[in-house]
């Protein structure tokens, strides 16, 4: 057995459960949570513009439509930042 397998296999290391649950995966995972839950009690017919025509539609797809895109948008910036 190497040295490698040994440590994996010995009591003293943690489970790859506890050690995939960062601070930040739980944080992320709390706010995608929070995000669904607003998204889904905001069922109500709401007036939306868009440039020119207005369109009636409810509230929650046109969340689930705009959150990914500024999520998407948020990270393409972050991702920026960390390459300078």
């Amino acid at each position: 057995m190497s040295p490698n397998e040994a440590s994996r296999t010995s009591g003293g290391g943690g489970s790859r459960f506890a050690e995939a649950l960062t601070p930040g995966r739980i944080g992320m995972a709390v706010l995608a949570i929070v995000t669904l839950l607003v998204i889904f009690q905001n069922t109500r017919q709401v007036k939306i513009r868009l440039f020119v025509p207005e369109v009636s539609m409810p509230l929650c797809p046109a969340l689930l439509a705009t959150a990914p895109l500024i999520g998407a948008a948020c990270g393409s910036y972050v991702m920026a930042r960390r390459r300078k």
